[in-house]
């Protein structure tokens, strides 16, 4: 194992690739509270590199030493659980050009929002397999779109499945939790089946809800993690008409209330280094100190590599370039901020030169 991440780590550097930097933190509490290095997480696989939530993409983000590989789950007709970004999958597949599903299309209302599309739900599993992904943002990522048209949907299985064979940990999310039990599709149930069929002990859950999670304490001992936007509120929150917020979630009475049913939380970067007006950082908030109080682990997404999904601080080239919104940025600085602040792991688009840099802090005398 050692010599993979050695490797991917070279090959990292020599081929030019973006560094997602996640290194051991020097406060001395912290690292004494850490019982390991913080963790590179592949951001739907290697979403930098090839079409997201495909094997081709978790095959890479493997290759490149990821720690773990993260897979969006949501359901099938038949209650198969399959890995997305959303259930509306006309951004991400080739479905609004198959004339045998034109009459699939329609509009629902996910988490109070009219959604119009082609949904998961309502394709069986054998169905979706006979469509296949394609690059979801291709303007920003336009290497990516090569790969349209070679790579399934992914079942969650097949997923934990890859991950076991290579010795790396699945990280998946819950999509929409309230929406599916609406339905009749609760997505916890087939996750627990699958992660205990496969006996599944490096894994975290997460989810932007938190009644899934309060009912996932008393059925896993699998660490569980809290998702925290940049605003709004958790949608089973609203739907309950509870009035509180993510605001009110990082707050340290927020944070004691998450400990006691959550083992960490995944925030927005801009909730560790807030972003002003002109788009650059301003001074880091408590967050990662009130979390770390409370015994939560704090992991940060998403670590990008384009220019225009950087803070302008870490943004690199001529602004007049054509391209310049796609072109890599100072990815290395960016993460070396975040990490210097504690936060004990990062979703990264671009894993393998995070790898790249942990390994060269681990043969460094006195890394």
């Amino acid at each position: 194992m050692m010599i993979r991440r050695l490797l991917a780590g070279a090959l990292a550097v020599l081929t030019g690739g973006t560094v997602a930097v996640v290194l051991s933190q020097s406060n001395p509490a912290t690292a004494e509270r850490r019982a390991q290095a913080p963790i590179v997480i592949g951001h739907r696989g290697a979403s930098a590199h090839r079409p997201e939530h495909t094997l081709l993409s978790y095959e890479a983000a493997i290759a490149m030493g990821a720690d773990y590989i993260e897979p969006d789950l949501v359901s099938t007709k038949d209650h198969v659980l399959v890995a997305r970004h959303e259930n509306e999958i006309s951004g991400t597949t080739d479905v609004a050009s198959r004339p045998e599903f034109a009459d699939r299309r329609t509009t629902k209302t996910i988490d109070g929002r009219a959604v119009t599309g082609w949904f998961t739900e309502d394709f069986t599993l054998a169905e979706l397999k006979t469509l296949r992904a394609k690059e979801r943002v291709p303007d920003l990522r336009p290497d990516n779109a090569a790969f349209d048209g070679l790579a399934e949907i992914p079942t969650f299985e097949e997923v934990v499945r890859l991950a076991q064979r290579h010795g790396v940990g699945v990280y998946p999310e819950t999509k929409h939790p309230t929406y599916f039990d609406s339905i009749g599709l609760s997505l916890e149930e087939p996750l627990l089946e699958v992660l205990n069929t496969h006996q599944v002990r490096k894994a975290f859950i997460q989810s932007f809800e938190t009644a899934n999670l309060r009912d996932l304490r008393a059925k896993t001992r699998l660490p569980l993690i809290q998702l925290i936007t940049w605003g709004g509120a958790p949608y089973d929150w609203t739907a309950a008409g509870d009035p509180r917020t993510y605001d009110d979630m990082v707050k340290p009475e927020g944070l004691r209330e998450v400990a006691a049913y959550a083992d960490g939380i995944g925030v927005d970067t801009r909730r560790v280094v807030p972003v002003g007006p002109d788009g650059r950082l301003q001074q880091p908030t408590t967050l990662i100190a009130d979390a770390h109080r409370r015994r939560l682990q704090v992991h940060v997404w998403t670590v990008r590599n384009e220019n225009s999904q950087l803070p302008l601080d870490h943004r690199l080239g001529d602004p007049a370039s054509p391209v310049f919104s796609r072109a890599t940025g100072d990815v290395m600085g960016w993460l070396r901020r975040l990490v210097e602040l504690g936060i004990d792991g990062a979703f990264c688009d671009d894993p393998g030169m995070g790898r790249a840099v942990i390994t060269r802090q681990a043969v460094r005398p006195g890394g």
